[in-house]
Formats: structure tokens, sequence, C-alpha cells
């Protein structure tokens, strides 16, 4: 007959507490890993923002440019066609140099697993403070 074979005396509290030192650890585990995904997963957001706003202002800095050259080969035609490749030209590189600006602000804001780091920094300090 099959006995079930359950540790009894001294042992059965000591392999008790290493079960549950295991199960803390594999909880602790898997909440940092599921952390750790999560801000990659923003990460991937917040860089494919920024792809896209580097890409709309190299459009408006490459129209700028181009409405630049215009402005210098037609600058001996008629006032008014002056004055519209001016504003075009002006308007164009005001939004590149705003779009430049707003993807340099938002580069320098973006840190890499900023709320793992925290965590594992906690749980330094805490399992330093047990250790006292």
């Amino acid at each position: 007959m099959a006995e079930s074979r359950q540790p009894q005396g001294p042992g059965k509290s000591v392999l008790g507490i290493g079960q549950r030192i295991i199960t803390i650890i594999v909880d602790m585990v898997e909440t940092r890993v599921k952390l750790a995904v999560v801000e990659l997963e923003e990460e991937k957001a917040n860089l494919f923002q920024l792809l896209l706003m580097l890409g709309l202002t190299m459009l408006f800095a490459a129209f700028g440019l181009m409405s630049l050259m215009v402005l210098i080969i037609w600058a001996i035609d008629p006032q008014y066609r002056l004055n519209a490749m001016i504003a075009t030209t002006a308007v164009l590189l005001i939004l590149a140099l705003i779009g430049g600006i707003w993807t340099l602000v938002r580069a320098r804001r973006s840190t890499l697993l900023r709320h793992t780091r925290r965590e594992l920094a906690n749980d330094k300090q805490l399992l330093e403070d047990e250790d006292r």
C-alpha cells in the first residue's frame, strides 16, 4: 500500500519554512519580471513616439530648407512672391525648431526600467536592514 511519506517532528517545520521561503522568492521574482515587462512596453511606445516626432521634425526641416532655396532663387521676382516665400520658410523652420526641442525634451525624460530599478533598490535596502 502506498503510504504518503510526510515528515514528522522537527524536519516538518524546516521543510515548511523552506517551502515558504522558496514561494516568497518565486513571487518576488515574478513581480519584478512583470514590472520589467510593463516598463519595456512603455519604453517601446516612447521610442515609437520619438521616432515619429523625429520624422516629422526632419520633414519640416527639409521643407523649410527647400523653401529657403526657392526664396534665394526667387529673390529677384515681384514683391508678393517674396513675401509668400518668406512666410512659408519662417513657418516651416519654426515648426522644425519646435519639433526638435520637443523631441529632445522627451528623449531626456525617458529612463529605462526606472520603476524596476527603484523596486530592486528597495529590496536591497530591506535586505540590508534585516542583516543588521
